[in-house]
């Protein structure tokens, strides 16, 4: 039984959440996984318990498409393994192999499989925007999140809190606007970027400058002295909520404003997933740098890179503030040929977005529409790395394929600064402040193993996994190996198609060690490019 055949809830979620990490990062390096009859059985190496879960098909590319029941082997007999039960076998086990303790891992995957209970619970009837707007519908589809990651909805703050700015409830909200005087704006970009945006928001005084913020945000800040005082004495003005609607897209804190054809990337002080999602000073300005240093190499890619303009902040004297209530503009998707849809929906097992695309019809149209969607995807990023010197992050949220009315992919548009870093040594950063040019690079091998994995393990494989669910025996590898080949005698390529392992981003290690991502480390999965033996 395919995944959407199924009602998803919480429980499984998060069940299958925790045995696809455990799988990845701790099973399969040590050769601790094997297939039996219709289940996958995988032993955890140190713990030594015996788990079990079952196939929805035969795997397609380095992951397993899990399904219930999941089961513990108990001398002779399997049992049942609830996700409360898998979740203290997984911190048992890495305890165990790291000779460290992480008190707040239980507590974060607890706060994840309640989230999505919550989520879940709000979202109401099914939507997959066959009625309305296709790629907004997209951005909001993704209900149980990141398949390996131990916790993919985890998220500070109560639900009452923050359902009414989740993406997967489908909500829509207004900013607010904030009349600030202009000699307090801390901005950097192209001059006129916010007039777009500003001729939906109210008239403001000579002197004074408009600033959206989100009202999330804004309620999280309203606690500082230097914010409330600004405030009281009408210092900043808050003329309450916009006229045009925000819809915010899968990464929370991003929204569309479908009226201006704009994205605001706010601020959050809140801990999403990973991270405490706010724009730090050097981020704002990393921004603006790279949108003028990249113009040009962008414009040389068969693809479209969503600008971001500018940014405005608040200069007051308090950091929390400058950082808080800074908002990127970027470019919007109207322009943009055919119909933008998520990668990300294409390729959850829980949405129906392929399935519906005319193409996926048929085996053929299936392998035609996949040729395509590699032809659109991969060529631009690695062009990128290996031309230019620039690391793309082409992760499922990051990326928005263009259809045409059949479905048939015709354009890539990539998306989002802050994952974007030059690779050190091939650009000239010697006039940056040292904090924004560290934070703007990678080292070559850290940049190579961050394009493999968001190109090939978190992108281009959980796609081929959403194809193969409808089409099972397609050669779906062979068609892709086509592409990398295509890109001549470079040594990284020759590499991939030779068949080294791939680096996987250990979600799963790097929560347990509580490390920055951008410090994650990286476990070898299966290529999928290597030609059978």
């Amino acid at each position: 039984m395919l995944l959407t055949e199924r009602a998803l809830t919480a429980d499984d979620a998060t069940a299958t959440a925790l045995l696809n990490c455990l799988i990845r990062e701790v099973c399969a390096p040590e050769q601790q996984v094997w297939p039996d009859e219709g289940h996958v059985v995988l032993r955890l190496p140190r713990a030594g318990v015996v788990l079990r879960a079952g196939l929805a098909r035969p795997p397609s590319g380095p992951t397993y498409r899990l399904t219930p029941p999941y089961e513990e082997q108990r001398e002779d007999e399997w049992m049942p393994a609830a996700w409360d039960r898998l979740s203290d076998l997984v911190a048992g086990e890495l305890e165990l192999a790291t000779g460290r303790p992480n008190p707040e891992f239980l507590t974060q995957v607890g706060d994840s499989r309640s989230a999505l209970a919550a989520i879940l619970a709000a979202r109401g009837a099914p939507d997959d925007g066959r009625h309305g707007d296709r790629f907004i519908a997209s951005e909001q589809a993704l209900v149980a999140g990141h398949r390996f990651h131990p916790s993919p909805k985890a998220r500070q703050g109560s639900p009452s809190e923050w359902l009414k700015y989740a993406p997967e409830t489908r909500s829509r909200f207004r900013p607010h606007w904030l009349a600030v005087p202009t000699e307090l704006v801390a901005e950097e970009g192209h001059p006129d970027a916010f007039s777009d945006l500003e001729a939906y928001g109210p008239s403001v005084p000579p002197g004074r400058t408009l600033l959206p913020v989100h009202p999330w945000q804004f309620s999280l800040l309203s606690h500082r002295p230097v914010l409330h005082r600004a405030l009281a004495e009408n210092l900043i003005t808050d003329l309450g909520p916009s006229d045009t609607e925000a819809l915010p897209t899968s990464s929370v804190r991003t929204v569309y404003l479908p009226d201006a054809d704009l994205f605001c990337k706010f601020s959050l002080d809140v801990r999403i997933t990973n991270c405490v999602r706010k724009n730090a000073w050097y981020e704002l300005s990393g921004a603006a740098v790279l949108n003028r240093l990249l113009a040009d190499t962008f414009a040389t890619l068969d693809a479209t890179f969503l600008a971001e303009p500018a940014y405005r902040t608040l200069a007051l004297a308090d950091r929390q503030l400058y950082e808080g209530l800074g908002v990127i503009l970027r470019q919007g998707v109207k322009a943009l040929p055919g119909t933008p849809l998520l990668a990300g929906a294409l390729a959850d097992p829980y949405g129906t977005f392929l399935a519906d695309l005319p193409a996926m019809a048929t085996p053929e149209g299936a392998l035609a529409w996949w040729d395509a969607y590699v032809g659109c995807v991969a060529p631009p990023v690695l062009h990128a790395y290996l031309d230019h010197g620039v690391v793309l992050e082409p992760h499922l949220q990051n990326v928005l394929i263009c259809v045409a009315p059949d479905g048939m992919p015709v354009h890539a548009a990539f998306r989002d600064l802050e994952g974007t870093k030059l690779t050190a040594g091939r650009w000239d950063l010697a006039h940056l402040p040292p904090p924004v040019a560290d934070a703007l690079t990678y080292a070559p091998d850290q940049g190579w193993n961050r394009v493999v994995y968001c190109l090939l393990i978190n992108h281009l494989t959980e796609i081929a996994a959403a194809v193969a669910d409808l089409h099972p025996s397609l050669g779906l590898w062979r068609t892709a190996r086509e592409h990398f080949a295509a890109l001549g005698a470079h040594p990284h390529v020759r590499a991939l198609l030779a068949g080294v392992p791939l680096p996987a981003k250990a979600n799963l290690r790097t929560r347990w060690a509580r490390a920055a991502d951008r410090a994650a480390a990286y476990v070898p999965a299966a290529n999928p490019l290597a030609v059978p033996r």
